[in-house]
C-alpha cells in the first residue's frame, strides 16, 4: 500500500465532487481517470513503467522535430480552438522535458513557442473580427464551443475588462475562444496587441521552464512524489485559503471591517508607535503608486503607454539574451552565414554608398547630437522628465553596450567594408538607433504640431530597422549581433520609458521618490 496515491485520490475526488457543476467535461473525465489510476497505484496492484526512459526514448526520436510539434501546437491552441480538445500545456512540458534532456535548445524553443502563439492568437482574432460571435455561436458546437461557454468567457470578460486578454492566456477554457472574442467585440488592434504578447510570453516561458526543471530533476520529483503526502495537503490548505481570501476581500465591507480591525490594534499603547512613525506613513505614501500599478499597468487599464513599453521591453531582452546565451556555446548563430549570402547577392556601388551613409545615422555622434537637440528643445518648454528619459536611455545604452561586449567578447566578421574596432556582439549602431524611435515617441506626446502620430514613429522603426540592416550589409556585424543590439536598445529605452511614466504620475499627485 503506498499512501501518498491514495491521499492524492481522495482530494482530487473531493475537488471533482465539489466543482462538478463549474469544471467543462473533458476536465471531469480527466480528473476521474486521475482519481482511478492513484486508487489503482495505491493499493499496489499494479507498479509504474520506467517514466523516465520512455521520456527519453520520445525525445531522441523527435529531435529538432520538437520546435516543430511544440510550435504548431501553441498555434493550434488558439488558432484552430484546439486547446478545447487538447490542452496545449501538455506539449510545452514535454518540450521542456526535451530541452532539459540536452536534445534541442530551450531559449529556441521558447522563442519558436512565444512567436506561435501570439501567430495564432492574431489568426484567431482577425477571424472572429471577420466572422462575427455568430459565427461562433452557429458552428462552435462542432468543436464543442457551445453558447454557454461562449457566454462563461463573456462574463470572464465583464470581470476583468482588457485584463482579460492577458489573464486569459492562463485559463484553458478562455485562452481557446479569447483572442476570436476579443476581434468579434471590436477591440482595437493596437490595444488587443501587447496584452496578448505579453500573456503568450509568460505562458510560454512558464510552461517550458516548468517542464526543462522537472526534467533536471526528475529522480527528485519522483522521490518526493512518493512521499508527497503531506506537500499535497499543505498545497490544498494554501490554494483554498487563497481562494476564500480572494472572494472574502472581493466585498468592499469585508475589506472595510479588515482595516477597522487593524486600525484598533495599531491603537493600542504598545503599537501605536509603530502605526503612527512607520506603517501608517509607509502606507500612505504607497498609496499612490500602488494604485498606479493596479490601475494601470495591469493590463487593461493602462492607456497602452506603460504596457507596450512592457511588451517591447520583455521581447527586446529575450532577442538580447537569447543570442547572448546561444554565442556562449558556439561561434556562429543560426541565420548568420544567411544573411551574409544574401547581401552579397544585392551587393552593388550604388547600395554600398547608400549604405554607408544610412549606417552612420546610428552612429554615437550623430545619435547623440539629435538627443542633445530634442532635450534642448525640451527643455524649452519645460518638459524635464522627457529629457532624462531621452539622456539616461541613451547613456544607459551606452554603457550596458560596452560591459556586454567584453563580456560576450565575440570577434568582428572578416573582411567588413567600413572600419570597424573592438568585439562584435552586441551591434552599438543598432542599439543606438532606438533613440530614433525613443525621440520620435516624446516628441510626439509633447509637440501638438505632430498630427500623424503612428507615421513619425513608424518611420523611425524603419529607421532604426534599416541602420541595423546597413551594419549586416557592410559586414561590420553577424545578423545575431544587430538583433541582440536591437533588444538591448528596446529594452534600456523602454523600461526608462516606463520609469519617466511612473516619476510623472507620482510627481502630478504631489509624490516624492
Amino acid at each position: 500500500m503506498k499512501p501518498g496515491p491514495l491521499v492524492a485520490a481522495a482530494a482530487i475526488a473531493a475537488f471533482l465532487f465539489f466543482r462538478r457543476k463549474k469544471l467543462e467535461p473533458t476536465l471531469l473525465i480527466g480528473g476521474v481517470i486521475v482519481v482511478i489510476g492513484c486508487l489503482i497505484y495505491g493499493s499496489g496492484l499494479i507498479q509504474l513503467p520506467d517514466f523516465k526512459r520512455i521520456v527519453e526514448d520520445a525525445g531522441n526520436t523527435l529531435g529538432n522535430w520538437t520546435y516543430l510539434v511544440v510550435g504548431v501546437m501553441a498555434f493550434f491552441e488558439t488558432g484552430a480552438f484546439v486547446g478545447l480538445i487538447a490542452p496545449g500545456e501538455t506539449f510545452l512540458i514535454f518540450g521542456g522535458v526535451v530541452a532539459g534532456q540536452g536534445t534541442i535548445s530551450l531559449v529556441v524553443l521558447i522563442g519558436i513557442t512565444w512567436t506561435c502563439a501570439v501567430l495564432g492568437d492574431l489568426a484567431s482574432f482577425y477571424a472572429g473580427r471577420r466572422l462575427g460571435r455568430q459565427f461562433l455561436v452557429k458552428h462552435g458546437p462542432r468543436v464543442q464551443i457551445t453558447e454557454p461557454r461562449i457566454r462563461q468567457v463573456e462574463a470572464f470578460f465583464d470581470r476583468h475588462g482588457g485584463k482579460a486578454i492577458f489573464l486569459g492566456r492562463f485559463v484553458g477554457l478562455v485562452r481557446a475562444v479569447n483572442p476570436f472574442l476579443a476581434g468579434s467585440s471590436g477591440m482595437p488592434f493596437r490595444r488587443f496587441l501587447p496584452y496578448d504578447v505579453l500573456g503568450a510570453g509568460c505562458w510560454a516561458t512558464m510552461l517550458l521552464v516548468l517542464g526543462y526543471v522537472f526534467w533536471q530533476s526528475f529522480d527528485k520529483v519522483l522521490h518526493y512524489a512518493e512521499q508527497g503526502t503531506l506537500a499535497l495537503g499543505t498545497v490544498i490548505v494554501v490554494v483554498a485559503a487563497a481562494v476564500w481570501a480572494y472572494r472574502h476581500f472581493r466585498v468592499e465591507e469585508n475589506r472595510e471591517a479588515a482595516a477597522r480591525w487593524i486600525d484598533k490594534q495599531l491603537d493600542r499603547p504598545v503599537l501605536r508607535p509603530l502605526g503612527k512613525y512607520i506603517i501608517y506613513p509607509v502606507a500612505r505614501w504607497l498609496r499612490g503608486p500602488l494604485v498606479f500599478f493596479w490601475n494601470r499597468i495591469t493590463p487593461g487599464d493602462l492607456g497602452l503607454e506603460l504596457t507596450t513599453a512592457l511588451t517591447i521591453a520583455a521581447v527586446g531582452s529575450f532577442a538580447y539574451a537569447a543570442n547572448a546565451i546561444g554565442l556562449n556555446d558556439r561561434s556562429d548563430m543560426p541565420g548568420d552565414a544567411t544573411a551574409f549570402r544574401w547581401a552579397d547577392d544585392i551587393r552593388g556601388d550604388a547600395l554600398d554608398g547608400i549604405a554607408r551613409a544610412v549606417t552612420h545615422l546610428g552612429s554615437l555622434p550623430v545619435v547623440g547630437a539629435a538627443t542633445v537637440i530634442t532635450i534642448i528643445l525640451l527643455l524649452t518648454r519645460r518638459r524635464i522628465i522627457e529629457s532624462a528619459t531621452l539622456a539616461s536611455g541613451l547613456i544607459i545604452t551606452y554603457v550596458a553596450v560596452h560591459i556586454a561586449k567584453d563580456a560576450v567578447d565575440r570577434p568582428r566578421p572578416p573582411h567588413p567594408l567600413v572600419e570597424t574596432a573592438g568585439q562584435s556582439y552586441p551591434s552599438a549602431h543598432a542599439a543606438y538607433a532606438f533613440a530614433w524611435v525613443a525621440i520620435a515617441v516624446v516628441l510626439t506626446r509633447t509637440l501638438p504640431g505632430l498630427a500623424r502620430t503612428t507615421a513619425v514613429i513608424t518611420a523611425a522603426v524603419i529607421l532604426a530597422a534599416v541602420i541595423g540592416l546597413t551594419r549586416i550589409y557592410l559586414r561590420a556585424h553577424y545578423l545575431s549581433d544587430v538583433i541582440g543590439g536591437w533588444g538591448m536598445g528596446a529594452t534600456v529605452f523602454s523600461l526608462c520609458g516606463m520609469t519617466g511614466l511612473v516619476v510623472a504620475f507620482l510627481r502630478h499627485n504631489g509624490h516624492r521618490t
